[in-house]
C-alpha cells in the first residue's frame, strides 16, 4: 500500500524538478539571447560614433560629394535610433553599410585622403569594429538558434507555452556582396599559349 502511494509522490516530484529545471534553462537561455544582443549594440554604437568623424575627414577632402555625405548622414541615424528589433536594426544596418560602401568608394578618387593618417586610422577602426559586430552576430545567433531549438522541443515547448517563452529573431545581413561568391580572375583572357 505504501509503494502505490509512494510511486505517484517520486514520478510528480520528479515532474516538478524537470519543469523547474526547464524553466531555469530557459531563463538561462533568454538571458544570454539578450546578453549578447546587448554587446552587439555595444558596438553598433561604437561604429555610428565613429562614422561622423570618418565623414568629416572625407569632406576635407571631397566636399562637393554631398549627396554621399547626406546618405551616410541618412542611414547612420536610422541605425541609431533606439528600440528595434534585430530584423529592423539588421535591415538599418544594411542601408548603412550601403552607403559607407559609397563613401569609401568616393574616397578612392582621391589619394590624398587614402594617403591621410587620421583617414587610415578612422577606417581601420572602423573595420576592428565590423570585425567584432561579425564576431557578436554570431555569438548571439548561437544563442537564439539554442533558445529557439528548445522552445520547439517536446516536452520542453509545454513549459515554453505555459510562461510564454518565445522565438527570438536572428540578426542576419542580407548585403549582397557578402553573400555573393567571390570572382575568381587568373587574367587568362586574351593569353595564347606559345
Amino acid at each position: 500500500m505504501e509503494l502505490l502511494i509512494a510511486v505517484p509522490i517520486v514520478i510528480v516530484v520528479v515532474v516538478l524538478l524537470w519543469g523547474v529545471a526547464t524553466y531555469n534553462g530557459f531563463v538561462r537561455l533568454r538571458n544570454l539571447v539578450q546578453e549578447a544582443w546587448r554587446q552587439i549594440d555595444v558596438e553598433l554604437h561604437r561604429r555610428h560614433d565613429l562614422i561622423p568623424n570618418l565623414i568629416e575627414t572625407v569632406k576635407g577632402y571631397a566636399a562637393h560629394e554631398r549627396g554621399v555625405f547626406e546618405a551616410v548622414t541618412t542611414a547612420r541615424a536610422a541605425a541609431a535610433q533606439p528600440g528595434s528589433s534585430p530584423a529592423q536594426q539588421a535591415a538599418q544596418e544594411n542601408q548603412l553599410t550601403q552607403a559607407l560602401g559609397r563613401l569609401f568608394a568616393v574616397a578612392e578618387a582621391y589619394p590624398d585622403l587614402r594617403a591621410s593618417e587620421n583617414f587610415a586610422q578612422l577606417q581601420a577602426e572602423l573595420t576592428n569594429t565590423e570585425d567584432r559586430i561579425a564576431a557578436g552576430r554570431r555569438f548571439y545567433n548561437a544563442n537564439v538558434r539554442q533558445l529557439n531549438t528548445k522552445v520547439e522541443q517536446f516536452p520542453a515547448n509545454v513549459v515554453a507555452g505555459m510562461f510564454s517563452f518565445t522565438r527570438a529573431e536572428y540578426f542576419e545581413i542580407e548585403d549582397a556582396a557578402v553573400r555573393a561568391a567571390p570572382r575568381v580572375d587568373f587574367g587568362t583572357s586574351g593569353a595564347t599559349g606559345a
